[in-house]
């Protein structure tokens, strides 16, 4: 289930900006709809932002919207997550992951199939 690979976490000051990076050498990301979630200590897994297949919208939570930004580079088969303006409450543990089929629940973790290990973002003073 872990065949994707999240990079770009680190510790950023209140009001930076971190990228975030999702990767998998198994499938193309530009034929599926890539979600990236979220996981703060003690709190439940949360989607934050997705872009879809084929018509490649992007949503976003309301707690990120505005401020993060979802895009893929199909030649390096790699999506990304520019997030800026970070704040405390950004602290988590930040996922991405691949959904097969069409989403009935977007944000549901159990829509999508496959997943990576985890990046930590720590948004700190």
């Amino acid at each position: 289930q872990e065949l994707l690979v999240e990079s770009g976490g680190g510790l950023v000051q209140p009001g930076g900006s971190l990228t975030l990076s999702c990767a998998t050498s198994e499938f193309s990301l530009d034929f599926y709809t890539i979600g990236w979630f979220r996981q703060a200590p003690g709190k439940e897994r949360e989607g934050i932002s997705r872009i879809s297949h084929p018509d490649s919208m992007t949503y976003y939570a309301d707690s990120v919207k505005g401020r993060f930004t979802i895009s893929r580079n199909v030649a390096k088969n790699i999506v990304y997550l520019q997030m800026n303006d970070l704040k405390p409450e950004d602290t988590a543990d930040y996922y991405c992951a691949l959904a097969l089929v069409p989403l009935t629940m977007p944000w549901a973790r159990y829509e999508y199939a496959y997943w990576g290990q985890g990046t930590r973002v720590t948004v700190s003073s």
